[in-house]
Parts: structure tokens; C-alpha cells; sequence
């Protein structure tokens, strides 16, 4: 880390254009207010509502977390600088976005992985749901997800930040984003980021394979229901966690094989905002819209609330 100056590195998305980067920052200040009102609503409800008190809202409460602290590790610092017209960002500040940013987006496969076996459990094997799926099964599943997490983050910042930078330290993305750094290296010292990200991908495709076995299981299951009220039960239990997979997977696809080039470009930013952004602002509303159950809790904590302070 000798390589470094005191400066640090100097964020730039939109160099030359301040009226696009105002508009950025307002687009980011809109849906990280809404992030952040979705998934306090789903914390906060999902932790008061006795009804709520069952292993898939339990996940649902950590996934919430885990999106909060996504979008937080990043964007407000963005909407910051921009309002601001300034970009420098210190060493240690950019080590520290880093690992905020890549812990909760790789504890996120994971969690999403124990989310789609507790909807296989539920579905395929009803009557000993509540014997696998038990409070400590859940306690330890929620465990394993923020440490393996943790150690995602420790591994990427570590190698990422073990590599010599020279040149403008110039990052051509909003935050510290590990692919933009990497472009900085003086030399082939990347290469162990290289061998870790090849080693989380892989896991992340086995987290990925495990959640197609299981929804093939599922949606097999769910087919041999009699009744069709019984499906379309059985289904809107299951659609809500499949469109966060499918939404999550498909945008870290995208960022993963992007060209990547020495320049900055709009479509550089523009995956990188679908895979930070979008899936955080989404997600409380694809379990909460359709959700019956969910809605019905909402109004509930409200109308406590209501009675509670007035």
C-alpha cells in the first residue's frame, strides 16, 4: 500500500456534465428514500406482527437487512459527492465501501439460497415443515449467511487492497466498484482478486444450481395439487422469492460479463446501477404488493401505532 498518495482516489461517473450528475443524484436520493421506506417497513413489520412469526418472514427480515445495508454502504456517500461537486474519496474510506458493499451483496446469494429451501421444505414436504425448519435450523441458517458474507468481504477488499495502483487514481464509477480499481493495478499483482472472484462466482453458480433444483421440485410439487386454489396458493407463496431471484441473478449476470474497458461509459454505469440499486428498491415491493398476508400486517402495525400515539 506504499503506492498510495494521501488523496486517495477521486470518483467521477459523468466528468464534464454536472447537470447529469445532479440528476443522478436526485434519481439516487428518490429510490434510496424509497429503499430505505420498504425495507424498514418490512423489518419493522415482520418483527411486530405475531402472524408474521414463521421461518419465511424471518428470512424475509434479514433479506431486508442485508438490502438495506447494500444500498446504504453506497449510495448516500454518491448522492453526497454529487450535490457536493466532489469525488475524493480516502484510502481507508474506499477499503471500507468496499467490504460494506461486497458483504451483504454476497450474503444476499446465500440468504437467497435458504430462502428457496425453506420454500422447498414448505412445499414439498408440508407436514414436517415445522420439524426442519425449527428455530434453531433458522437461527444457524441466518448465522452461516452474514458470516459467509463477512468472509466474501474480507477475501475480496483483502486481495483487492493487497495490489500496487499508480496512474490518476481515478475510479469511473460511483463508489469504490472492484472492477473500476482493478484497472488501476501497475502490474499482474491482481491476480489473486482474479482467483477470488473465480472462487465466489463458482459458489455463487452452486448457490444458483441449488435454487433451480429446488424450484423444479417445487413447481413439480405444486402441479399435482387437485385443486386450483390450492396451486394458486401454493404459487403466490413461492412467485414473490423467485422474481428476487431471478431480478438479483440477472443483474449480477450483467455486471459480471460487461465489457469492461479503460474508459468510462453510460453502460458501465447503467448495469452497475440495475445490480446496486434496483433489486434494494424493488424487493419490498415484489413481497409486499402481492402478498395478502404482508399488507394485512402493514395496516395493522398502523392502526397500533395509530391508537399508540394518538
Amino acid at each position: 500500500m506504499a503506492n498510495f498518495t494521501i488523496g486517495g482516489f477521486l470518483l467521477m461517473t459523468f466528468p464534464g456534465d454536472p447537470e447529469i450528475e445532479i440528476l443522478r443524484a436526485s434519481l439516487f436520493l428518490v429510490l434510496y428514500l424509497v429503499a430505505l421506506t420498504g425495507n424498514i417497513l418490512i423489518i419493522t413489520v415482520t418483527s411486530l406482527d405475531h402472524s408474521l412469526n414463521s421461518p419465511m418472514y424471518f428470512f424475509l427480515k434479514h433479506l431486508s437487512c442485508l438490502d438495506l445495508c447494500f444500498i446504504t454502504a453506497t449510495v448516500p456517500r454518491s448522492i453526497c459527492d454529487s450535490f457536493m461537486h466532489s469525488g475524493n474519496i480516502s484510502l481507508w474510506e474506499c477499503i471500507l465501501q468496499c467490504f460494506a458493499a461486497v458483504t451483504p451483496c454476497s450474503a444476499e446469494v446465500s440468504m437467497l439460497t435458504v430462502m428457496s429451501y425453506d420454500r422447498y421444505v414448505a412445499i414439498c414436504f408440508p407436514l414436517h415443515y415445522e420439524i426442519i425448519m425449527d428455530v434453531n435450523t433458522c437461527v444457524y441458517g441466518v448465522l452461516a449467511v452474514w458470516i459467509s458474507g463477512v468472509i466474501a468481504g474480507v477475501m475480496h477488499t483483502a486481495a483487492t487492497f493487497s495490489i500496487h495502483f499508480c496512474g490518476p487514481k481515478i475510479i469511473h464509477q460511483f463508489f469504490c466498484d472492484i472492477p473500476q480499481l482493478l484497472k488501476l493495478s501497475c502490474s499482474d499483482d491482481y491476480i489473486n482478486e482474479l482467483g477470488v472472484t473465480a472462487f465466489l462466482v463458482l459458489v455463487a453458480f452452486c448457490c444458483f444450481i441449488f435454487i433451480g433444483f429446488s424450484y423444479t421440485h417445487i413447481f413439480s410439487a405444486v402441479l399435482r395439487i387437485p385443486s386450483a386454489e390450492g396451486r394458486a396458493k401454493a404459487f403466490s407463496t413461492c412467485l414473490p422469492h423467485l422474481c428476487v431471484v431471478t431480478l438479483f441473478f440477472s443483474t449480477a449476470f450483467f455486471e459480471f460479463l460487461k465489457p469492461h474497458s479503460d474508459s468510462s461509459s453510460g453502460l458501465d454505469f447503467l448495469i452497475t446501477f440495475f445490480y446496486t440499486v434496483v433489486p434494494p428498491t424493488l424487493n419490498p415491493m415484489i413481497y409486499s404488493l402481492r402478498n395478502k398476508v404482508m399488507k394485512a400486517a402493514l395496516r395493522r402495525v398502523f392502526k397500533e401505532s395509530k391508537a399508540y400515539l394518538f
